[in-house]
Formats: C-alpha cells, sequence, structure tokens
C-alpha cells in the first residue's frame, strides 16, 4: 500500500491520505476580504479531487495584515459565513481544511494601510514596498489578540485546524530575523527573544481553539548573517512546547535580495522539513517543488516528512490524489464517477 494514500493523523485529526494542499494566494476577493464563489468552487475542486488536508491561502487577521487589497480576511465576523460555504463543501467531498492565518507586516501592499514590523526596515525599495512603521509594545499584544480572535472565527466556520504564517517575510517571520528584527526590548536580540512572539501566538492560538495547529516557517532566509536551519531547528522544539502539532517547511521570502539562495530543483526543500523532524522531534509537511507521486512518495519512505505539499502541480491537476490512486494500484480509492477516466 502506498503510503502517500494511507490515513495521517495531525493532532486529533485524521487525514485520509498524507497529500496536502499548501496556502497559495489567488488575489481573488474584494477589498472587504470576504470569500466569494470563486473560492468555494476553487477550493471544493482540491476536495472533489482526492487531496487529504486543503490549507486555505494566507488570510489576515486585520486589514492592515493583507499582502494586497485582494486577500482574504478573517478580522471581522462579517467573514465567517463565506468561509463556513469553504469548509462544507471540502467537507461534503471527503477533505479536512485548515485556514492560514497571516500577517503581511512590512511586506504590505495596500496603498490604505500603513505596514507594520518588529523594526524600521523596508522590506526593499522597490514600490510597492514602503517604510513600516515599527510596533511597539501594546501593538504586539494587540496583533497577538488579532490572531486569537482569527483562530476562533476560523473554528467558527467549521475548518478542521489552523495554520500559523510564520514564513516568507511577513510579520511573524520578519520577528525571528536578526536581519529584519534590531529589536533591544523583549521581543528582539537574543534567539529566544526574537522566538518570543511566534511561540506566544501559537500557545494562545492553541489554548483558545484546541484544534491541531500548524505552524509555518521560512527554515532558512538564506543571508549569511540571517535566519537559518539551526534556528528553525530551535524554533521548532519550543513549539512543539507551545502546542504546535506539525511544522510546515518552507524557505526564503524574507530578503528582496539573498546571497545562498540554493537552486529552485525538485525537492530543493526537502532536506530542511528532514532536519526539523528529525532534531526537532516534530512531524513534518514538506513543500517545495515536488510534482509527481512517486516524489511524494520517496519523501516519505525516507523519513524526511509526514505529509506531502503539491502547491503548483494542484493548479494544473486538482484530480493528483486519484491519477496517485491509479499509478499506485489502488484503484478503489478513485470514486466511481472518475473510475473510468482513470
Amino acid at each position: 500500500m502506498s503510503l502517500l494514500l494511507q490515513e495521517g493523523t495531525i493532532g486529533n485529526v485524521t487525514l485520509k491520505n498524507r497529500i496536502v494542499m499548501p496556502p497559495m494566494c489567488m488575489y481573488h476577493a474584494e477589498t472587504d476580504g470576504h470569500p466569494n464563489a470563486f473560492h468555494t468552487l476553487h477550493y471544493g475542486s482540491k476536495a472533489l479531487g482526492g487531496v487529504g488536508l486543503i490549507i486555505v491561502e494566507a488570510t489576515a487577521v486585520e486589514s492592515r495584515g493583507r499582502i494586497s487589497e485582494n486577500d482574504l480576511g478573517i478580522w471581522s465576523d462579517d467573514q465567517i459565513a463565506g468561509h463556513r460555504e469553504i469548509t462544507a463543501i471540502c467537507h461534503d467531498n471527503g477533505a479536512k481544511i485548515a485556514l492560514q492565518l497571516a500577517h503581511a507586516g512590512r511586506k504590505c501592499e495596500c496603498e490604505s494601510e500603513i505596514p507594520v514590523a518588529p523594526s524600521a526596515i523596508a522590506f526593499c525599495s522597490d514600490a510597492p514596498y514602503r517604510l513600516p512603521s515599527a510596533l511597539p509594545l501594546d501593538e504586539i499584544k494587540n496583533i497577538k489578540d488579532s490572531f486569537v480572535r482569527a483562530a476562533l472565527r476560523a473554528k467558527e466556520a467549521g475548518y478542521d485546524m489552523v495554520e500559523i504564517h510564520g514564513a516568507h517575510g511577513y510579520l511573524l517571520c520578519e520577528f525571528l530575523s536578526p536581519l529584519s528584527n534590531q529589536r533591544s526590548d523583549l521581543y528582539g536580540g537574543t534567539l529566544e527573544n526574537r522566538c518570543r512572539l511566534l511561540v506566544e501566538v501559537t500557545k494562545a492560538v492553541k489554548e483558545a481553539i484546541n484544534l491541531p495547529v500548524i505552524v509555518r516557517i521560512s527554515a532558512d532566509e538564506w543571508m549569511e548573517d540571517g535566519w537559518n536551519i539551526e534556528d528553525s531547528i530551535a524554533l521548532s522544539k519550543a513549539l512543539k512546547t507551545a502546542g504546535a502539532d506539525i511544522i510546515h517547511v518552507s524557505a526564503g521570502g524574507n530578503q528582496a535580495l539573498t546571497q545562498t539562495q540554493p537552486l529552485f530543483v525538485p525537492l530543493y526543500q526537502a532536506d530542511y522539513a528532514k532536519r526539523i523532524r528529525n532534531e526537532g522531534s516534530i512531524p513534518t509537511i514538506a513543500v517545495g517543488l515536488i510534482t509527481t507521486p512517486a516524489e511524494g512518495e520517496a519523501l516519505l519512505i525516507g523519513g524526511v516528512c509526514d505529509f506531502v505539499a503539491y502547491g503548483r502541480e494542484l493548479l494544473r491537476n486538482p484530480n493528483l490524489a486519484l491519477t496517485a490512486a491509479k499509478e499506485f494500484q489502488e484503484t478503489d480509492k478513485i470514486p466511481a464517477s472518475f473510475r473510468r477516466g482513470f
């Protein structure tokens, strides 16, 4: 039996297979952040195609936390109903579903908002990025509270779990790096202090909703004096203590120009997931130019990760899980409605 098509658990939630759709911004919401028919169809099609876990794209916990004017939001109770339509269609078609809770920080491109960050350091000097305002301590507390309120709304909307976005140079990731975080208070300086906000958000969200919590991180920002895999292993141990159930391991995104960026080849981020899984003693989701069922199977056989995320490939082929069932000769996992096509 294929490992990729075997059941797996995250926290107390069982998934029918180990195929994950990672969050990918669709830029299809109106400026009010409400989900619409596009989102329901987009995510519903992946559930119909057999994906075990769908993670909905970066969804802002406050208005100034959007990456763009067309990002989804979960900062208001008015947005819950639209999200409930997404979870309902995915559940009806056999998938579990998570919502990625996000704050863009200094990478907010909304002209109507003033970006915020741990320190007043712009992502880069080119438009649309602007100089952010450094967050005072009272606003940091407000942002933590915004993550908790957003998580509670996600639970009310029917999501099975949440993912906290601590990757790709967005706000929580910005606090991790000594290059983007030059604070001298309890949220800056030492590794423990720079990790503090993400750890506190994780702990507070877990306690508030008592659902599985995924944390997505960038394992390395590809800078000689920046955040690296050793830091990520230490962070993952702290996140596990705080209540994280699994780490979704990506990389990069915190610097516009990097020094040690690897070649973007298939499985280029997989070793990060393996090291965090083995040295951090916490389950991982591997992601990054994984495109075939055979590649996912090899990662699981090799003990690299516990779940495999297919991003761009699921945009090209929403029926990837059914393709895998044919490839691994497990056609009983293909719904009768689709079997003639395989």
